[in-house]
């Protein structure tokens, strides 16, 4: 059997429940961003461009659209003979099936995969954040070190600490203190969510934490810190790059509009870390007389005959005359009717701003939400934090 070096497996199967209506009825990893990708795109992205040519895709909460737009995994170049992408739902054994109960759990029930690619290191990843990652530049850290478990490991601002894995570590990197989630952080190292595990090391946590009735099945509440009890050589590694966690609608917004400017704070080309997506064929934008667009990305398939200024706009939209979108993000097919305003909002797919409609946020910490199909008629005003579902297709 031919043996892998590195296997990743990436937990996909999140609810994103904080994203609320973008995340009614598919899972939080397939959620559109950037105009012409999907939440996802950036860690399977990071893979094969880190030759992590073997991946698991652990999902769970409203798979449908997710395992159709990842397929066979050919847009990332992970549709092989020998590994590639694997979509990975729970399933029924021979002595029974249960939901994931947690992140352990997740990969515990998958053991079997990973034993059949041989590995002598796993990477275990998140399908929620958005950023750009060399994971071989951590593996080779990781075998350095010699170490059980690695940590990619990001400098957070202190008020925000308490959201995240927060650790401790000496000058060397070796891990000294891991709290999950704590209220009263003692340092600002969060940890990003990526691990690397020796396989050998992992599957024995793994068991040990499964045959634990206490445990809650968690990497962050129950592995890694009984991992760090026991002496394990377990390091940080540190990463200063640009890294979102898109939990909510405000942060889902400000990384989008991370993209934008005359100097992106994340520059998203780049051909030696490119992020690939599956998009279909579409016929160039078409911006009419008399449109306006300032400050904006505008991906193929656009009509543009309104004005369009900070803001980013996913393939087929329509802008009519005299409507104006400003600080927003607008997702594939939605329809923006003449006279329409849309200011610090998303607006989901397939959704129609009917003419004299308002979506109006008000600012960057209370976006307004039009869920996907809905349809705003009659003057309606949607304003800040508020979220509009009304008549969905079906």
């Amino acid at each position: 059997m031919k043996q892998t070096k590195c296997l990743g497996m990436l937990l996909a199967g999140g609810q994103g429940s904080r994203l609320f209506a973008l995340t009614g009825r598919i899972a939080k990893p397939a959620v559109s961003f950037g105009g012409k990708y999907r939440i996802i795109d950036f860690t399977l992205s990071n893979c094969v461009n880190s030759g992590i040519d073997t991946v698991g895709v652990l999902t769970q909460y409203q798979p449908l659209v997710l395992h159709d737009y990842i397929g066979n995994g050919e847009p990332w170049d992970l549709d092989r003979n020998y590994g590639g992408v694997h979509l990975l739902p729970p399933y029924q054994a021979k002595d029974g099936g249960e939901w994931y109960k947690g992140t352990a759990n997740a990969i515990y029930q998958n053991l079997g995969f990973i034993n059949n690619y041989g590995p002598d290191h796993v990477l275990i990843l998140s399908g929620d954040h958005i950023y750009k990652m060399n994971y071989n530049k951590m593996l080779d850290y990781h075998i350095e070190k010699n170490a059980d478990c690695t940590i990619a490991v990001i400098s957070v601002p202190i008020e925000e600490a308490s959201r995240f894995g927060i650790m401790s570590f000496d000058k060397n990197g070796r891990i000294t203190d891991f709290a999950e989630k704590p209220s009263k952080p003692k340092s600002s190292n969060a940890s990003m969510g990526i691990y690397i595990f020796k396989k050998s090391v992992l599957e024995t946590a793994l068991i040990e934490d499964e045959k634990d009735e206490k445990s809650s099945k968690d990497f962050g509440k129950n592995v890694i810190p009984k991992l760090l009890a026991e002496g394990k050589r377990m390091f940080a590694y540190s990463f200063d790059g640009y890294w979102k966690d898109v939990g909510t609608l405000s942060s889902l917004w400000e990384a989008n509009m991370d993209l934008i400017g005359k100097e992106p704070r994340f520059d998203i080309g780049g051909a030696a870390d490119k992020i690939y997506a599956r998009n279909p064929a579409r016929p160039p934008q078409y911006i009419g007389d008399g449109a306006v667009v300032e400050n904006a990305l505008i991906t193929a398939g656009c009509e543009i005959f309104g004005t369009v200024e900070n803001s980013i706009l996913a393939a087929g939209v329509y802008v009519g005359k005299n409507a104006v979108i400003k600080n927003s993000v607008i997702h594939e097919n939605v329809k923006i009717e003449d006279g329409a305003t849309v200011n610090y909002g998303i607006i989901d797919e397939r959704a129609v701003i009917g003419k004299g409609c308002a979506v109006d946020g008000g600012g960057k910490d209370t976006v307004a939400l039009v869920a996907r199909g809905a349809v705003l008629k009659g003057k309606i005003k949607v304003s800040g934090g508020e979220i509009f579902e009304g008549r969905a297709d079906k």
